[in-house]
């Protein structure tokens, strides 16, 4: 042990492995925090109709979370390997270490972890982002002069403007429709949000569809990079290819779970308008007030002296013209 404690003073400190996305970890503190201050009105809910709030809250949340989660998340797609490869430039030192490679909306996440980890007296656990906000050569020339490892490296690098494969401009422009398209399907869900608290349960499904469209869409418009010329990743003696990951299905499901809560409202609000009104307690004070019974009153005639009395019904007809 030296006499700074393993800390050099003219050199960078090595950087932990990234672990959680922070605009990810914001997205699901806030619609926790969101779930509870609605869930707490539930004791105040009485009947059967507790349940049916519990559900819509949680349901309407999920999918809330989800479209606006997407957007942060970097594992749209992905490819893992496991092979020997070389650590460093200009060295001839071969680690074994898991390689992976995410894709995000809004850039690439490169993983390196040693099997095992500490390997040559050195720590192997990196997670590098490379985002294409403005250029990627930026990005790829500071990971060249922090001296990254060759894997890291060599995956970055195809996604530069200098690279033959050209991977940059589809996956780019991919990801900024699919986001694009997410904060619409985000949009609708907010309106439909608005229009289940209203007599209008019809125009609330079709905006859910709606939602589900965009979401389609969005997954329509990543999937494009599958069109981008294959470029084979060869690294060591093995290769990889690029496939559909968690985040893709996950929107998938989401967007079937959209669809199908928007046909069903849709259909149910056909074949059973009132009882779907009724579900949804919005249209129902109207009819309470309509239907009030006013009983019988009795009143004192000695007050009453040349006081003329009018019907309760043509008072109340006189005031409504």
């Amino acid at each position: 042990m030296t006499f700074y404690d393993d800390i050099y003073p003219f050199y960078p400190l090595q950087r932990t492995a990234f672990i959680f996305s922070g605009c990810l970890l914001t997205v699901i503190l806030v619609f926790l925090v969101l779930a509870a201050s609605l869930l707490l009105i539930l004791p105040g809910i009485r009947g059967k109709s507790r349940l049916f709030w519990m559900c819509r809250i949680i349901i309407s949340l999920f999918i809330g979370a989800v479209l606006v989660a997407l957007n942060f998340t970097s594992d749209w797609a992905e490819a893992r390997m496991t092979t020997n490869a070389t650590y460093k430039s200009f060295s001839n030192v071969v680690v074994n270490a898991d390689i992976g490679l995410h894709v995000g909306l809004y850039g690439i996440n490169v993983t390196l972890k040693g099997n095992p980890v500490v390997q040559f007296n050195e720590t192997i656990d990196y997670n590098e982002m490379f985002s294409w906000h403005d250029t990627m050569e930026e990005e790829y020339g500071e990971a060249l002069e922090r001296g990254l490892p060759n894997p890291i490296l060599y995956i970055a690098e195809k996604f530069t403007l200098s690279s033959p494969c050209g991977l940059i401009f589809q996956y780019r422009y991919s990801g900024r429709y699919a986001s694009a398209t997410l904060w619409t399907a985000f949009c609708c869900w907010l309106l439909a949000n608005i229009l289940f608290t209203m007599p209008v349960i019809l125009y609330a499904g079709y905006m859910m569809i709606a939602t589900a469209a965009f979401i389609f869409f969005s997954m329509a418009s990543f999937s494009t990079i599958m069109n981008a010329p294959r470029c084979v990743f060869c690294i060591g003696t093995d290769s990889f290819e690029i496939n559909y990951s968690h985040s893709f299905w996950l929107a998938l499901a989401t967007g079937l779970l959209c669809a199908v809560i928007g046909i069903l409202v849709a259909m149910l609000n056909f074949l059973m308008p009132e009882k779907m009104k009724e579900a949804f307690s919005v249209g129902v004070d109207s009819y309470e007030d309509d239907d009030a019974y006013y009983g019988e009153g009795y009143l004192n005639t000695v007050f009453l002296d040349g006081v003329t009395v009018l019907p309760l019904t043509s008072k109340v007809t006189m005031e409504l013209t």
